[in-house]
């Protein structure tokens, strides 16, 4: 991109002070310089947002810069990692100011609610795409993954399921009431990232769901290899997302709709008293073979790899 554009992609996004500890060196040099704590290991993820792949044409930027971080955030958290730092990579068609004030308010707005500092990043010319890069910081060895279900432990869920499903048909037109809630939901997702540091010394095993409660449990239970029951009667469903299966008759919209960013994770039974008041148990982990869904005195297999959501 041109040295203006340059100018003022640095007008945006260097407005933000370095807040955290760790960040011996943010924005300005070649590289930013990070302290890391003795005992602590790093967590790194990062994930791309394209233009009519992952959203639509259109988005408003505040929310987009918003869900961006949001969404990487959300992988910190299943974790069980406290945010840190994160890198911003821009691809632009061109320079629009009023869009790259937007995006950057969404963004940083978001990364200070956190305490997360920007520390450096890219911009180019090209088709709208955004890669955010999220560090955090997890002790040694405490880290939650994926692969430690345990037969008997119990299935929870940070909170309801489902809303970003309807929110995403609602804007593709799909016959349904429409709900401003669900459309925050699928818009503005909020990373479970208290709640992940909270369950951090008794969960198991921990994934956010990105894909849908389906196929994101499914990840748990391939790794784990375990098995798991889930009672549709237990899942926290909203009014809205009640109403539409109801409507519909779709009741596996809730299980394979993607993007709601809650955090699914296992606990052993003894530790049950420990789950954070907002959390839900909807299932068990047993020594089956895949997901089964106990529906209206029903059993139901569950396939594991099938989602929807914006694609």
């Amino acid at each position: 991109m041109a040295l203006s554009e340059f100018g003022l992609i640095q007008q945006f996004f260097t407005r933000q002070t370095v807040t955290h500890r760790s960040t011996a060196l943010g924005i300005g040099d070649d590289c930013a310089l990070l302290d890391i704590p003795d005992g602590y290991q790093l967590a790194v993820t990062a994930d791309t947002m394209v233009e009519n792949v992952h959203f639509f044409a259109g988005t408003d930027p505040y929310r987009l810069g918003h869900k961006l971080l949001a969404v990487n955030l959300s992988d910190l958290a299943s974790m069980g990692a406290q945010p840190l730092s994160v890198t911003l990579a821009l691809t632009l068609p061109r320079v629009d100011e009023a869009w790259l004030a937007a995006f950057a308010q969404g963004f940083l707005a978001l990364a200070g609610q956190f305490g997360v500092d920007l520390i450096g990043g890219d911009t180019t010319s090209g088709p709208l795409t955004l890669t955010v890069q999220a560090i955090g910081l997890v002790p040694r060895g405490q880290a939650l993954l994926r692969s430690g279900a345990q037969v008997g432990d119990a299935i929870y869920l940070s909170g309801a399921l489902g809303d970003a499903g309807l929110g995403l048909k609602i804007l593709q037109g799909h016959a349904c009431s429409e709900s401003q809630a669900a459309l925050n939901r699928f818009h503005c997702p909020v990373p479970r990232v208290a709640t992940g540091l909270a369950i951090r010394p008794i969960a198991t095993a921990c994934i956010d769901l990105s894909d849908g409660l389906a196929g994101d449990l499914g990840h748990i239970l391939r790794l784990s290899r375990v098995g798991a029951c889930v009672d549709w009667a237990a899942l926290p469903l909203s009014a809205a997302v009640q109403g539409y299966c109801q409507a519909t008759g779709d009741w596996r919209m809730p299980l394979v709709a993607g993007d709601d960013y809650e955090l699914c994770f296992t606990v052993p039974p003894q530790l049950a008293a420990q789950v954070p008041a907002e959390c839900r148990k909807i299932g068990v982990i047993d020594a089956g073979a895949g997901l089964r869904l106990r529906k209206d005195g029903l059993l139901h297999s569950i396939d594991t790899k099938g989602y929807e959501h914006f694609s």
